[in-house]
C-alpha cells in the first residue's frame, strides 16, 4: 500500500521534474521489444563503481579484473531524491569494464581500461513489464536484449534488492538518501 502510493506520487513529480529541465532519457524500444541503448549514458548520474564485485562465492575471473560502474537516468535520480524510491522508466546502465594494474606511471592498484566487456540495463516500466521491471544485455553494439524472466537476475535483485529490487545498497548516495526516507530495506 506504502509503495503504491509512493509510486502514485513519483510518477506526476517525474513529470514535472522532466517538464522543467527539458530533458528525457525514459526508456526507447525496438519493434520486438529490445532497449534502444542511450548514446549518453555517461552522462547521466554515476552511482557508484565496484571492482570485481560478484554475487557468487565461486570464483569468477581468475585472470582478470573488472570494474562495474552504474549509472541511472537523470530524471529519475531527481524523482528518487524526492521521494526515496525509483520511479517508473528509471533505467539503470550497468558498462563493465577491463581493469588493469601495469601502466603509464601506475605502480600499485587498479584504473579502468577502454575494454568495455559488457552493458546491461535494469528498467523500470510497470505497463510493459510483469513486476515492474526488465533486464536487458547487449550483446554487441545492437540493442539490448530483454532477458527472459527466468534468468537469475530477477530472482536475484527480488530477494536482495534493498530498495525496489535495486542494489541500492551498493550506491552509497542514493542509500543514504533511502534511509533518510525510510524506504531502504536493509543491507540485504
Amino acid at each position: 500500500m506504502f509503495l503504491s502510493r509512493c509510486l502514485k506520487l513519483a510518477s506526476p513529480l517525474l513529470l514535472v521534474l522532466t517538464a522543467a529541465s527539458g530533458e528525457t532519457t525514459a526508456p526507447s524500444y525496438t519493434a520486438d521489444g529490445s532497449l534502444v541503448v542511450p548514446a549518453d549514458y555517461r552522462e547521466w548520474i554515476f552511482l557508484s563503481s565496484g571492482l570485481d564485485m560478484s554475487y557468487s562465492e565461486k570464483p569468477g575471473m581468475q585472470d582478470h579484473s573488472m570494474f562495474d560502474n552504474v549509472f541511472v537516468n537523470p530524471e529519475a535520480w531527481r524523482a528518487f531524491k524526492a521521494t526515496g524510491h525509483w520511479p517508473d522508466k528509471t533505467v539503470f546502465a550497468m558498462e563493465n569494464r577491463g581493469a588493469d594494474s601495469h601502466g603509464s606511471i601506475n605502480k600499485r592498484g587498479h584504473y579502468q581500461t577502454e575494454d568495455l566487456m559488457g552493458m546491461e540495463f535494469h528498467v523500470r516500466d510497470t505497463a510493459r513489464f510483469k513486476g515492474g521491471w526488465g533486464f536487458f544485455a547487449v550483446d554487441d553494439t545492437g540493442p539490448a536484449k530483454l532477458l527472459p524472466t527466468s534468468a537469475s537476475c530477477y530472482s536475484c535483485h527480488q530477494e536482495h534488492g534493498a530498495l525496489d529490487t535495486t542494489f541500492t545498497q551498493f550506491y552509497p548516495t542514493a542509500k543514504t538518501i533511502a534511509a533518510k526516507a525510510g524506504s531502504l530495506l536493509g543491507d540485504r
